[in-house]
């Protein structure tokens, strides 16, 4: 039954396009977990600095990254009918969009800075998390750059490019981690400060890196010629703008909840905020393999509903789902043998590797229920239906996760791991709503 599944040309086509964009995907959570594991070297405290600072940071980085998004549905609409014109538009007009947004989320992330004094985390953790996260902020217009790029390229079907930035990008990163941390090859020694250092420069490499081969790369270069045609348009960015930042605030209320939840876990102390850091990392990792087939079918669901073919959006959905539950629940079997090996890499204290392996146990729980949304989001950011999504992310993270955090953690006093029971509690609760829209959406278009 397996070996046919993977024979399925709806598997062989999702596949096709899914890979290159899990490893895209993974390459850029990797930027984050090489920085950590390059810290946890140094010390703990180090290493919690580079979290918090993070959690913060990406806080209102996945709002700017899902706003990108909304490029590919429309590309994908342009290039099914070779519409050159449009396609350039739509990448002018996303530049303009996503730099605004990203910009905005700087200036947000500028005079958020003092605000980590004030959120009842370890004294010496904030005094280094300060000065690293006022370097990591400014990795923002970098990331935009990057993310709009790859979204456009998707739109086209083609996800090897972005591929290509984002391997060179994590060498450039590791390089620069191991130079900059310790002062070699006449580089000055930084400490923990050249992680954040190598983190920028190797986005910023990425971000124009990405832009410069979208004009000049044989398969993307056709806008080039028409660029300068195409104006910024009311009708366009409308578009953009109705898509993204739905598929923005989708991303940001869940990462949110993750972020506000390291934030209490640092309530904990330092070694729990390593512990959530560490299984966190984990978790977004293999979370960036159901990211890569969210993104790869929204391609393919784009394709289908500009032809109107309903019956091909549910095999291909379904086709989808059916991938991811097989890829995630590979890495809850995983979690489940590895638990208490894993954190290995990333710390050599007791306390920490401890907690951090009962967190993952609890990680191995969500894994089926975290791919299947994510898969979910992407099937109906494919039909453009980011509304009653974006609606069912708030009511599962800020009304269910958040409060149910706060009550195990602080209530019941199970600390940390009642955050982790809680944010499993809102990805099945958000699991099961989305696939009851997307069967409602089905139902309605006679299928």
């Amino acid at each position: 039954m397996i070996a046919s599944f993977f024979k399925n040309t709806h598997t062989k086509q999702t596949l096709n396009l899914a890979w290159p964009l899990v490893i895209t995907q993974v390459g850029h959570i990797v930027v984050g977990i090489v920085d950590t594991v390059f810290l946890g070297k140094i010390g703990p405290t180090e290493q919690a600095a580079c979290i918090l600072s993070n959690n913060l940071y990406v806080l209102i980085l996945v709002f700017s990254i899902g706003v990108s998004y909304a490029t590919t549905p429309l590309v994908t609409n342009a290039h099914q009918t070779n519409d050159v014109l449009k396609k350039a538009s739509l990448f002018k007009n996303s530049l303009f969009l996503n730099f605004s947004v990203a910009c905005a989320c700087f200036l947000v992330l500028f005079f958020l800075s003092g605000t980590l004094r004030y959120m009842q985390q370890p004294e010496q953790v904030v005094s280094l998390a300060i000065p690293f996260y006022d370097v990591l902020i400014f990795s923002m217009i970098p990331v935009s750059l990057f993310f709009t790029c790859k979204q456009y390229c998707e739109g086209l079907s083609n996800t090897k490019m972005a591929l290509i930035i984002s391997v060179v990008g994590n060498l450039i990163n590791i390089v620069l981690n191991y130079m900059l941390i310790y002062g070699h090859c006449g580089l000055p020694k930084m400490g923990y400060m050249g992680s954040a250092w190598a983190s920028f420069i190797a986005r910023m490499a990425m971000g124009v890196g990405f832009l410069i081969l979208i004009f000049k790369s044989p398969i993307t270069k056709e806008i080039s010629s028409v660029y300068k045609q195409v104006k910024l348009n009311f009708v366009d960015l409308k578009q953009l703008a109705k898509i993204g930042l739905n598929a923005g605030l989708q991303f940001t209320f869940e990462v949110a909840a993750f972020a506000i939840a390291g934030l209490m876990a640092g309530v904990f102390g330092k070694e729990q905020i390593d512990a959530h850091g560490i299984a966190l990392h984990l978790a977004a990792f293999t979370y960036m393999f159901g990211s890569g087939i969210s993104s790869a079918t929204t391609i393919r669901i784009g394709i289908y509903m500009s032809q109107k073919n309903w019956q091909l959006i549910k095999e291909a959905g379904f086709t989808s789902l059916k991938l991811v539950l097989i890829t995630m629940g590979v890495f809850s079997i995983a979690f489940l043998l590895l638990n208490t090996i894993l954190p290995l890499a990333f710390s050599n204290q007791k306390e920490i590797i401890d907690l951090a392996s009962k967190l993952l146990l609890i990680a191995a729980l969500f894994q089926l229920f975290d791919g299947t949304q994510v898969t979910l989001i992407g099937i109906l950011r494919g039909l453009e239906d980011v509304k009653m999504p974006t609606i069912i992310t708030l009511i599962g993270y800020w009304l269910i996760a958040l409060p149910l955090a706060y009550f195990l953690a602080f209530v019941l006093k199970l600390e940390t791991i009642g955050i982790w029971i809680a944010l499993l509690t809102s990805l099945i609760f958000v699991a099961v709503a989305l696939f009851l829209r997307f069967k409602f959406l089905l139902k309605k278009n006679g299928v």
